[in-house]
């Protein structure tokens, strides 16, 4: 089956960058010179999905409002002959069909997918979290897509961390099927204690997930941090059907953490155009003055 959809959860309230993400959507966030949101839809587009569902919460409207065509804006550089910059905005409304679903309550990551049950029906779909973004030749979603297409089953993403940073993440055990970089998942855990797993394959902010995990949600208990753990149903899900993870090719950047945000303006600007050039050599003389 073809995958349509893609739910985006932006409904997280930001406090790592408090306050910054007082009054601005943590996904609003600039990364050179568009907000962190816009790469993740832009991935999901340039990965020939149809559909994205975002979930949201009270005071990320300008997420949708950034997505949408803003009428008098458009006027404005229109009477100021800034043309190609108004065709660029309109480019961004016209980028994907968006729905929005609101998450009236902060119950976890696995309860913000359970929300985009009634728009996703009976279908496999992708999950993207807004602050994970992934810098590589031909995007992760695309990666994940290839693979589905071959077996057919729920995909979550993984990359390799150091084995003191394990408690930090979900971690998959896993078994080679003989595919490359792709494991069948054995076991899940969330954010596991020292030494109660041997693996370092953690999981990151990209999901194929088969529709049987709605069910499988509406009976998930809270489980760590008191939220309904997406890790924990998925677990559930391996026990049922299989499931395959997947060492994508690339460099995930957590923009949702301090240090994790300024490596990936960082690593974004080198590419850009315009001002790669110019920032590589300011970051090189910095380098020599320090």
């Amino acid at each position: 089956m073809k995958i349509r959809k893609a739910v985006i959860p932006v409904a997280g309230l930001g406090t790592r960058f408090l306050p910054a993400t007082k009054a601005i959507p943590k996904e609003m966030l600039t990364i050179v010179d568009r907000p962190t949101i816009q790469y993740i839809v832009e991935e999901v587009v340039a990965s020939g999905i149809d559909q994205i569902i975002f979930i949201t919460s009270e005071g990320k409207s300008a997420i949708e409002n950034h997505f949408d065509y803003n009428f008098h804006l458009d006027s404005v550089l229109r009477e100021k002959n800034k043309i190609a910059l108004g065709e660029e905005l309109n480019n961004i409304s016209n980028l994907i069909d968006i729905v929005s679903v609101r998450q009236k309550k902060p119950l976890g990551l696995g309860h913000a997918i359970w929300t985009a049950r009634h728009v996703i029906g009976d279908e496999p779909f992708m999950v993207l979290l807004g602050d994970d973004m992934v810098l590589s030749d031909e995007p992760c979603a695309k990666q994940m897509l290839n693979l589905f297409d071959d077996v057919g089953e729920s995909i979550v993403a993984i990359q390799r961390v150091p084995m003191d940073e394990t408690y930090q993440y979900g971690i998959v055990e896993g078994e080679e099927n003989g595919r490359s970089k792709t494991f069948r998942v054995t076991r899940m855990v969330e954010k596991p204690a020292p030494g109660t797993t041997d693996s370092d394959m953690a999981i990151i902010g990209r999901y194929i997930l088969m529709p049987d995990i709605f069910d499988i949600l509406a009976k998930t208990t809270p489980g760590h941090g008191g939220e309904i753990q997406l890790t924990d149903a998925l677990l559930a899900l391996t026990k049922k059907r299989s499931m395959y993870a997947y060492e994508f090719d690339g460099t995930r950047y957590d923009a949702g953490d301090k240090m994790g945000y300024l490596k990936a303006i960082i690593a974004y600007g080198l590419r850009h155009r315009d001002i790669g050039g110019p920032l590589r050599k300011h970051i090189l003389e910095v380098a020599a003055d320090l």
